[in-house]
């Protein structure tokens, strides 16, 4: 028995704040005391709130160190392991009450609102160790189906339950399976979507980072119920850490005969495998990636006939994703009516978002369907730094659209988000504040789905890169009123011309901007502006002359001398020598000089 347990952040997020040596630090420390009987040292997976790593927690005070550095160690070790002191200049200041004792963290203001399904052992439980996952109720939903459940029961299950594909399209789970069950045929595959290539999405990595045994477990009750005894989880090699923790589960779940033959003596087979993605984002499409793991070129296939007939080496399968797989045992354990009674009635459940772009609280939370725009925002999120303005927040990547501020009170599952031009996508949330040009963020996503098409449909191929181009001018201020309508009209034609969902989808990003934010694309078009002083070529630097103190910093700073000026006189700049590099704005201590 431990009388202290310190969990440090093991997820990408902190690692790359050097929490890999925090914890080799700590555990040096902790030996060189003699405490390694007393103090249990373990690292987890991401708890969550990224802003704050690398993070520590220390039980049973429940002490969450945020910000931590190497340096640090000595100091917690010190004070608080060996003389009991809480650290408090390291504490997160919301796990703070106000009489200075500690907060539990589902009482501060990230994390109350949130409902852990997906995410119930992220920063819980050690990833590496089986023993952990298997002390959390790991496997026993799995030892439920394959002795008390047939098949049809476990379907029966999912589809009563509400549970919808998390991976974007949100098509019912249960639905999938039981078209899997149903079609003739003695081999089937289940397969998993690790290829998470949404920009500023990171959940999937998150979970198979923190809880990779939940996803095993998911795929081997998901090939009981379909009659399959193969499974693939298509993963990203840009997911290291991943990678290394799933390789180590599934070995681990082979020793423990939770994966391979005869499967708690029941006759069930099930093995698993690894392949890994070259990072392709059409290789997210379900046919796109059943294609790559048959060693193919990654590219979409017509559908019908659709992957439940016909998919992986032309047999049936099934593809969900690794949040979707991520609710399945606790399904299975609490029951098709636990999981209905969270959500809206026709997205059940929780969903969990990667909160980013210009928000306090960036990382990941997990809320109940239905929860609005507002609260994640504000009440999660923090709000946007620098008391900036909330503008609009992009959803579903470069498939979603941008949600305005005024609709920020629209409760957020899969109808709302597409009655208003946007979708839920696997779940990334990109925050913008007013500094954000809109048309700048419309050609940030068509650029990467431009470069990520895989180029076998004109519509996608050609379309994408023209309305890219079409952008280009927008920004430059060379396009006329008449070529936004043309954009729109090519929009609707990419849609309804592609092959697959990522040209499908492509044209949201520019069809909501329009939509919502057509004076700023006007703007640019017919006053040469970029309103929110983004975009570089209709961008003017000027120096006001009252506020003006004639220092001579602006001028000395200006790389093409394009600031002339005497002392102690109001400087002026010359446009047509002017880069709009920025440097003298920068330089400037008397706010003098502003984008005009």
């Amino acid at each position: 028995m431990f009388r202290s347990h310190i969990l440090v952040c093991g997820g990408t997020g902190c690692t790359s704040g050097n929490s890999i040596k925090i914890y080799e630090a700590l555990v040096h420390r902790i030996y060189k005391e003699g405490l390694e009987k007393e103090v249990h040292v373990t690292q987890t997976g991401c708890f969550g709130l990224c802003a704050y790593g690398p993070i520590m927690i220390v039980y049973p005070e429940g002490a969450f160190y945020s910000q931590v550095k190497v340096e640090d160690v000595d100091e917690i070790v010190d004070e608080h392991i060996i003389k009991g002191r809480i650290v408090t200049r390291l504490l997160y200041k919301e796990t703070v009450a106000d009489d200075g004792s500690i907060k539990a963290l589902n009482e501060t203001n990230f994390y109350k609102k949130q409902c852990r399904v997906a995410l119930r052992n992220c920063g819980v439980i050690n990833p590496e160790k089986i023993e952990e996952y298997i002390a959390y109720d790991g496997y026993e939903a799995l030892g439920k189906v394959l002795t008390e459940m047939t098949p049809q029961d476990v379907i029966d299950v999912i589809l009563k339950s509400g549970l919808r594909g998390r991976g974007g399209a949100g098509f019912p789970t249960g639905r999938k399976w039981q078209f899997a069950k149903n079609s003739p045929g003695k081999k089937k595959y289940v397969c998993c979507n690790a290829d998470e290539g949404d920009p500023g999405a990171f959940m999937d990595r998150s979970i198979l980072e923190g809880d990779p045994h939940a996803v095993i477990e998911a795929m081997a009750i998901a090939a009981y119920a379909i009659g399959s005894d193969q499974g693939y989880i298509y993963v990203r090699a840009e997911y290291p850490i991943a990678v290394q923790r799933l390789t180590i589960a599934i070995r681990q779940a082979r020793e423990y005969g939770l994966l391979g033959k005869n499967i708690f003596g029941t006759g069930f087979n099930f093995d698993l495998d690894i392949r890994l993605g070259a990072g392709a984002f059409v290789c997210g499409e379900e046919t796109a990636l059943m294609t790559s793991i048959e060693g193919n070129r990654g590219e979409p296939r017509p559908r019908p006939p659709f992957p439940a007939v016909k998919g992986l080496f032309g047999k049936p399968t099934i593809l969900n994703n690794v949040e979707t797989y991520a609710n399945i045992p606790q399904i299975i354990l609490k029951g098709a009516d636990w999981f209905a009674s969270m959500g809206t009635e026709k997205s059940r459940g929780t969903k969990v978002f990667a909160l980013g772009g210009k928000i306090h609280n960036t990382g990941l939370v997990e809320i109940p369907m239905g929860t609005t725009m507002r609260e994640i925002i504000y009440d999660i999120g923090g709000g946007c730094p620098n008391g900036k303005k909330f503008k609009a927040a992009q959803t579903g990547g470069p498939s979603g659209g941008c949600i305005p501020a005024h609709l920020i009170d629209t409760p957020i599952d899969y109808d709302n988000l597409l009655a208003i031009g946007s979708m839920m996508g696997s779940g990334g949330l990109i925050v913008m504040d007013e500094d954000n040009c809109m048309v700048d963020i419309a050609k940030f996503f068509l650029e990467f789905t431009v470069d990520e098409s895989c180029g076998k449909c004109t519509a996608c191929r050609i379309g994408t890169k023209r309305l890219y181009e079409m952008l280009c001018k927008v920004t430059d201020g060379t396009a006329t009123m008449e070529d936004l309508d043309k954009m729109e009209e090519l929009c609707y034609y990419i849609k309804e011309n592609s092959l697959c969902g990522l040209g499908q989808t492509a044209p949201n990003p520019v069809l909501s901007t329009l939509h919502y934010f057509r004076d700023e694309y006007e703007a640019h078009v017919r006053d040469k502006r970029c309103p929110a002083g983004v975009c570089k070529k209709l961008l003017r630097y000027e120096i006001v002359a009252d506020k003006c103190k004639g220092c001579t910093l602006c001028a000395r700073n200006c790389p093409v001398g394009a600031i002339t000026g005497n002392v102690k006189e109001p400087h002026v700049i010359d446009p047509e020598k002017c880069i709009k590099c920025g440097v003298c704005m920068e330089k400037c201590r008397f706010g003098a000089v502003i984008k005009a």
